[in-house]
Parts: C-alpha cells; sequence; structure tokens
C-alpha cells in the first residue's frame, strides 16, 4: 500500500520535544513533500535551539523510514520564524540561520572524492545558463574527464530534461542516494524528486538545507568535476553556496546586451566577496548566423562580454552563437555536444571545458594562491 501523509504525520506526532510536546502540535512540521515513497519536510525552530533539536531531526527521519513504503527521507531544521510558544525563547535577538543534518554546526562541506566544484552562474534568468552548464559538464566529460552535474535551481529544476533522464534516485541505505546518470554524467536534481509541474514554495533556509543535502547525501563517488548549475541572481541561495560550498571557482554567462551584463557584474561582485576565483566570462547567445543566407546577425549586441572580463581581469572563455540547434538538442534531452559533436557549437563548448580544466589542473599543480577580483 502507497505510503500516505496522514501516516506520515502520525508517525510525527510521536516525535518528543525536549521542553514537552509533539512537533506535529507544535506546528513545526513544514513543506511536506511526498512522490513515490520519498518524503521531505522542514522542521522549523528557534535559531537558539537549532543545536539541541538535531537530535529530533534524527529521530523525526528515523521515524519516516520506519513506515512501510518509504524509499528515503529528507528531513532539515531551518529557522525562519520565531519558535512556537511550547517551546524556550532565546534571551536575546538571534539572526535567523538554516541547520541541516548534512552539515552540522557550520563551517564548509567536505566532499573528499570530488577534486573541483565549479559554479556556472547568471546575474538574471534567460541568458542561457543552464544549456551551458549542461554542454559544459559533458564538454568535460568528452575531454576524458569524471564529471558530475548538480542541478541547485531547486525553483526551475532543468537538468533532467535537458540531460534525458526520468524515474527517480534509488538508495541502498535509505540515508544515501545514488545519482541519476546519463552520457557518462552523473546527476542529482529536485526535479527528480518532485513532478515536473509542482510548484516549490519552500522557503529560503529550507531551499539551502535541501541543497546541501543533495551535494553530501549522494554518492558521487570519485569525480574530477562537479558542475553545479545554480539559480539566476545573487539571492541567498547564490550567497550561502558560495560560503559553504568549498568551490574551486565559478564561471559567468551572459549576453552582451547592456543589461544582462549589468545583473553579470553583481554575480561576479558577488563571488569576490567571498574569495571564491571567477574562472572567466561566457558571451552566450553571442550572434545569430541565419541558416539560409549565413548572414550574421547581433541581435543582442556583441562583444560586451568580452569587454567586462577585460576591465575586471578575468579570463574570457568563449562566445557561444545564438542557434536553434542548441535550443532544439537541449530541449530535447540530447545536448548538443554529445548529440552532434561535429558541430562548430560542440567544438565551441568543448574549447571552453578545455579551458576550464587547464585553469582547475593548473591551479591544483601549482599550489597557489586563488584568484581575486580586485
Amino acid at each position: 500500500m502507497a505510503l500516505t501523509e496522514t501516516q506520515i504525520m502520525d508517525a510525527l506526532r510521536a516525535i518528543r520535544l525536549p521542553q514537552g510536546g509533539d512537533i506535529v502540535a507544535a506546528g513545526m512540521v513544514s513543506g511536506l513533500m511526498l512522490r513515490d515513497g520519498h518524503v521531505g519536510f522542514a522542521i522549523e525552530v528557534d535559531p537558539a535551539q537549532a543545536p539541541v533539536m538535531e537530535p529530533v531531526r534524527k529521530a523525526a527521519e528515523k521515524a519516516i523510514m520506519d513506515l512501510p513504503g518509504a524509499l528515503s527521507a529528507t528531513v532539515v531544521l531551518t529557522a525562519h520564524r520565531a519558535a512556537p510558544q511550547t517551546a524556550q525563547r532565546p534571551t536575546g535577538p538571534a539572526k535567523p540561520q538554516a541547520h541541516g543534518h548534512a552539515q552540522p554546526g557550520g563551517g564548509r562541506l567536505s566532499l573528499p572524492g570530488i577534486k573541483h566544484i565549479i559554479a556556472v552562474a547568471s546575474g538574471k534568468g534567460g541568458v542561457g545558463k543552464s544549456t551551458t552548464a549542461v554542454n559544459l559538464a559533458l564538454g568535460l566529460h568528452v575531454n576524458g574527464l569524471k564529471v558530475g552535474l548538480l542541478d541547485a535551481d531547486v525553483y526551475g529544476p532543468s537538468q533532467p530534461r535537458m540531460m534525458g533522464i526520468t524515474g527517480k534516485p534509488t538508495s541502498k541505505d535509505g540515508k544515501v542516494m545514488e545519482p541519476m546518470a546519463n552520457y557518462g554524467i552523473k546527476v542529482m536534481s529536485m526535479g527528480f524528486l518532485i513532478d515536473e509541474e509542482t510548484p516549490m514554495i519552500w522557503r529560503g533556509p529550507m531551499v539551502m538545507s535541501a541543497i546541501t543535502q543533495l551535494l553530501r547525501d549522494v554518492a558521487w563517488g570519485e569525480l574530477d568535476v562537479l558542475v553545479c548549475d545554480l539559480p539566476p541572481g545573487t539571492g541567498d541561495t547564490q550567497l550561502t553556496m558560495s560560503q559553504n560550498v568549498p568551490l574551486s571557482g565559478a564561471v559567468i554567462v551572459s549576453t552582451p546586451q547592456d543589461i544582462a551584463l549589468l545583473d553579470a557584474k553583481k554575480g561576479l561582485n558577488m563571488f569576490r566577496k567571498v574569495d571564491v576565483p571567477v574562472l572567466g566570462i561566457i558571451e552566450n547567445m553571442s550572434y545569430f548566423s541565419c541558416p539560409h543566407c549565413g548572414e550574421r546577425t547581433e541581435i543582442f549586441s556583441h562583444g560586451g562580454a568580452r569587454r567586462e572580463a577585460e576591465r575586471f581581469g578575468v579570463e574570457f572563455l568563449g562566445e557561444i552563437p545564438l542557434d536553434i540547434a542548441i535550443r532544439e538538442t537541449s530541449d530535447g534531452g540530447q545536448p548538443i555536444v554529445v548529440s552532434q559533436p561535429q558541430s562548430p557549437h560542440a567544438a565551441a563548448y568543448r574549447e571552453i571545458a578545455q579551458k576550464l580544466w587547464a585553469k582547475l589542473s593548473g591551479a591544483q599543480q601549482r599550489q597557489g594562491p586563488r584568484i581575486v577580483i580586485q
């Protein structure tokens, strides 16, 4: 018989709080998701109570896994509002913060099997960041590297569709998930755990806790590079991930027009403030070549990303044209790097991937200081 929300809530009523009462009666359970035996929810706590609530979180996770039909349980602590009346109130003000079992006590995550983690970011949406991320990951792989791809855009996961992967991840022990895979790439995304058309209504701290678990509670194995497709913008999710994940560097994706470059500069400055090296800038939708007459049209202007890279002292990694083949192959789950490997567009992605690996492996060999934009 399929697991139900009623069964879940009944099981959680048995989870007692240190100060008395249970987490359901105290109104602390939020964001419950259930799909085919995979369960996820948050326990909202007072920031001052987060350390003592970790045993409660573990007990809630165990209670779910003990239910017939439960395949996985993702339970996070999030401190986004004041504690319920049944909980002790802090003696002084405290800033809201998130705590997940994947990262107790704060600090950077430890992911020993992964040599390098790079973030693919953009200051705004609609610039082709996810398409760039998937083709860069594939470009790194076809260049002979072991590559993983994390879809960190919880609100709008797109990598399952772009990588042509359906189904849901499995877990051998009910704690660590096995990543999905296609084209030789290991992939993890919230899109594997929820229906494609289901809206995510989680608060920011809950999202960051979920991303942390997608990083740490996944059997990535040995990887040369893990490519993280970040959500667009420079909000709390991007900043917290930059601070908590041991990023080797970031790649900024922008289109050439001024408004996109303005937002790209914000993203670049964000990484500078948290001491993450910016590996370079990619100009996407750089130009359009008519497939019929071959005439080149610079629809969104041209060269703006190169100029900004020079101004900020970072490398200009390359330009990718606006082409229907790139869009169609990505939407169809067959990215152009693998579906049309002889095309000039696939070659452009592979060349950028080679530049990135040269920067990453060179930094590893030199053991020198990280690049910081001044």
